[in-house]
């Protein structure tokens, strides 16, 4: 009984989730899993969803939310049953089992964010990709799990929590770790350490001391309301939340400069180099015809065996792009790969292990993923797919290789669009501040 009590501390499930996992609602603390409001409106207590009841109402009078479905139907008649965290994780002496070292700047920045965590404070980090997040969470994660604290790291893109899940088992060994995502098929189980898509924190309530949201600029979490009130309500009322990004939205800039939001700039990667400017190119270019300009500058690459990543903004120029690219070069291996394509992992773990010269991909790789020596070229920069954030994050899949800091970025346009812009603003913006530290 003690280990299937377990499974609901600082969760929130519904009746009949309780009774697929044979777990009695006797003892169990609940709430209505719906909460009328005035105007016959009614507010979901799972996602936060308002509702207009004429809206949401079922053929036996009841409501339901449709925000939230996917995580199964929450219906005005329910209630939410959960167990307060009790944080019971055995005493560990030691817990970071991770032996690199910190330069002197990411040393700072990680004092910073264990203070973050010890006074239970809420903080943005804008670094650079590739600035080494990761690593700076570990000084203050390790006091935190030493102190018995439950932590939760969170990203909007399951690519993401695939790509830190082997990375935080290595530095964390003695630590059991919960990775939750929509694809799941392993059971859930009580953890100190649970890392997530954003989505999965609907299923927590009060659960964490230590809440890290990463990639916070990220689709879908970014302009979702219901994954910002689950973030709220997955924090104990008294805890640390820590955002993290490399590109932050008009929100987070605006509560920045209204002093909302405390914030803490890391513009240097942890090989000290600067990030690779993008290089702009006015050309008018179809998916079925390599212009000559192009042509000249990805047969530069293939000459000096140079690999590259190639972003566009459409699935269906990923092959006629690939078909031209085979004509124009038959011996050059390549691939595509986009959000719903089955063998997606593998073609990524593929192409990071160099058994692919050239791998073609929409915006599913522009963040959370790490190539060594590569260049990336972006096709199409003026899509209104490719948002500010979105062309900052692709440009910064290069020059992450510590022996090779430099490698070319290119953006190809008809019109030179504001996100195009903004996009090289930004990145020559933290270059200046790097300089800046460097000379103070």
């Amino acid at each position: 009984m003690m280990e299937q009590a377990q499974l609901l501390y600082g969760r929130q499930l519904l009746d009949r989730q309780l009774q697929a996992l044979a777990i009695s609602a006797a003892g169990l603390q609940s709430r209505p899993a719906m909460t009328p409001l005035p105007n016959r409106q009614i507010r979901c207590e799972r996602c936060g969803q308002v509702c207009s009841q004429s809206e949401v109402r079922l053929p036996n009078g009841n409501d339901y939310c449709p925000a939230c479905i996917q995580l199964g139907r929450v219906t005005s008649e329910q209630r939410l049953y959960f167990l307060p965290e009790p944080n019971a994780f055995p005493v560990r002496k030691s817990v970071c089992s991770w032996t690199g070292q910190l330069t002197p700047t990411q040393t700072r920045v990680a004092n910073l964010i264990k203070t973050v965590f010890q006074e239970q404070q809420t903080h943005l980090l804008w670094a650079v990709t590739g600035a080494g997040k990761t690593e700076m969470l570990f000084p203050g994660l390790t006091a935190a799990l030493t102190a018995g604290k439950r932590v939760g790291i969170v990203s909007p893109r399951v690519d993401v929590c695939l790509e830190l899940a082997p990375r935080l088992q290595a530095a964390f060994a003695p630590v059991p770790l919960a990775l939750l995502h929509g694809q799941q098929t392993v059971p859930y189980r009580y953890t100190q350490l649970v890392l997530a898509t954003t989505h999965q924190l609907l299923r927590f309530y009060q659960a964490f001391d230590v809440l890290v949201i990463d990639e916070v600029d990220a689709f879908p979490f970014v302009d979702s309301r219901e994954l910002h009130f689950a973030v709220q309500q997955a924090r104990k009322p008294k805890s640390a939340c820590l955002y993290l990004t490399a590109t932050p939205d008009a929100k987070l800039l605006r509560q920045i400069k209204q002093n909302k939001l405390a914030v803490s700039y890391v513009p240097r990667r942890f090989h000290g180099f600067k990030l690779p400017e993008p290089q702009c190119h006015h050309l008018r270019m179809t998916p079925n015809r390599l212009p000559a300009a192009l042509k000249k500058r990805l047969a530069g690459k293939v000459a000096q065996q140079q690999r590259f990543l190639i972003f566009v903004p459409r699935i269906v120029y990923l092959r006629a792009l690939q078909k031209q690219l085979h004509q124009e070069w038959p011996a050059l291996t390549t691939e595509t790969v986009y959000a719903a394509d089955p063998d997606r992992h593998e073609k990524v773990a593929a192409f990071r292990a160099g058994r692919q010269q050239v791998l073609l991909a929409t915006t599913i790789l522009e963040r959370g993923v790490t190539f060594p020596n590569i260049d990336v070229v972006v096709l199409f920069a003026d899509d209104c797919v490719f948002t500010t954030s979105a062309l900052v994050q692709m440009a910064g899949r290069a020059g992450r290789d510590r022996q090779h800091p430099d490698n070319q970025v290119d953006f190809y346009y008809h019109f030179y669009t504001t996100a195009i812009r903004n996009a090289c603003r930004q990145i020559q913006m933290m270059n200046r501040r790097a300089a800046q530290e460097t000379d103070q």
